[in-house]
C-alpha cells in the first residue's frame, strides 16, 4: 500500500495511548485501531482533523505517501 499511516509514530511522541485519543477525538477505539493498524481504505478530514487537534500535528505527520517499485 503507497500510504502508510504512522498514527502510532506521532502518538508515542505524544504519549498519548489509544483509548486516550480515542476519548479526545470521539472515536471508536476499533475504528481507531483499524486506522493505526494501515487496515482503513478512507478516512474523513474531520476526522483526519480532530486527530490532528489533538496530537497538535499536521497531516503529514500522520499520512505518508511511499513510491512502490
Amino acid at each position: 500500500m503507497p500510504i502508510i499511516v504512522n498514527l502510532d509514530v506521532m502518538m508515542a511522541k505524544r504519549k498519548m495511548s489509544l483509548n486516550e485519543l480515542s476519548e479526545k477525538v470521539d472515536l471508536t477505539l476499533s475504528n481507531l485501531s483499524i486506522l493505526k493498524t494501515g487496515k482503513a481504505k478512507a478516512i474523513r478530514f474531520s476526522t483526519l482533523e480532530a486527530i490532528c487537534k489533538v496530537l497538535d500535528c499536521q497531516p503529514g505527520d500522520i499520512l505518508e505517501h511511499v513510491k512502490e517499485n
